[in-house]
């Protein structure tokens, strides 16, 4: 005989909380949503329109005018930059990943001589920053200003990160990794043809993070890459946001159908995009890579 499914009754207490949750996730909702709909409404406003942002955030879909795309997309700076932020976020991705994976792999090793030492090489620099004048000398003297790895480079191996990927390692199970040493394979096989099929959902996690870093990085875009020719999203983003006027980014005839303010909103949407896409399919794996990450198996 089947055993019963007995129903937790939730006490008054309970609803009351849960009810409490709900509202303020709503609320957290209402913070995001917003706002982002705000400026996506902004950005297909056309020129003539007349009246307050909030009439405009319920304008119909058949009034929007998309000229403030077309601006953007037909402009050649604008798609110069999106080519110079996929170029960095491709490179840094494959880079990052190619550095971190062996260290964390490395360290995640128990029997390795001088473990302890190892680790606390990598606290070091993630505790105490050496600071932005003595990274700026390195990377000038090694000859890589107005070069796009400049702006991943650098950065290519987050301690952060590092040690997600590390924890993930050691939480495998040890008989693998001894199984295969014993058969004779190297440490680069069973990193190869063990760990790495594994590690599936740490290294799109892994990559989603360096990836966000790298697609909005702006600072190190600002100090390195002087040629115009090589400036990213985010420079030409704030460019664009805080000139007093359009005509050195864009033809004077795109004003004629898309507002200074709509095209700022889009240019900010376009920007988003890439992003915004890329989760959706990396989100099955991110919670899972994240959580295994944290803790030590």
């Amino acid at each position: 005989m089947p055993a019963m499914k007995h129903k937790i009754r939730l006490t008054t207490n309970d609803m009351i909380f849960y009810g409490i949750i709900d509202v303020f996730i709503v609320f957290l909702l209402l913070i995001v949503a917003i706002p982002l709909w705000s400026t996506i409404t902004l950005s297909f406003r056309p020129n003539y329109f007349i009246g307050s942002n909030l009439e405009g955030m319920f304008l119909p879909p058949w009034k929007w005018s998309t000229a403030a795309y077309h601006a953007l997309l037909g402009n050649r700076g604008f798609l110069l930059a999106f080519s110079n932020s996929f170029k960095i976020l491709l490179f840094g991705v494959i880079t990052a990943l190619f550095f971190t994976v062996p260290m964390a792999y490395g360290l995640s090793i128990r029997q390795l001589p001088g473990i302890k030492i190892f680790n606390i090489m990598v606290l070091i620099p993630y505790l105490f920053n050496v600071g932005l004048i003595p990274t700026y000398l390195v990377v000038t003297k090694v000859g890589l200003t107005n070069k796009l790895a400049a702006v991943f480079l650098p950065v290519a191996v987050s301690t952060y990160n590092l040690i997600i990927m590390k924890k993930f390692f050691e939480g495998i199970p040890e008989d693998l990794k001894e199984s295969a040493r014993i058969d004779g394979a190297s440490e680069l096989t069973i990193l190869l043809r063990i760990i790495l099929p594994l590690s599936k959902p740490i290294l799109l996690t892994i990559g989603l993070y360096y990836g966000v870093s790298f697609w909005n990085d702006f600072l190190h875009a600002l100090i390195y890459l002087n040629d115009a020719k090589l400036q990213p999203l985010p420079i030409l983003l704030r460019n664009i946001l805080l000139a007093s006027g359009m005509n050195e980014f864009l033809e004077v005839n795109a004003f004629g159908e898309a507002s200074i303010h709509s095209i700022k909103a889009a240019s900010v949407f376009l920007a988003a995009m890439p992003m915004v896409f890329a989760y959706p399919f990396i989100q099955k794996f991110f919670t899972k890579g994240t959580l295994l990450g944290s803790l030590k198996g």
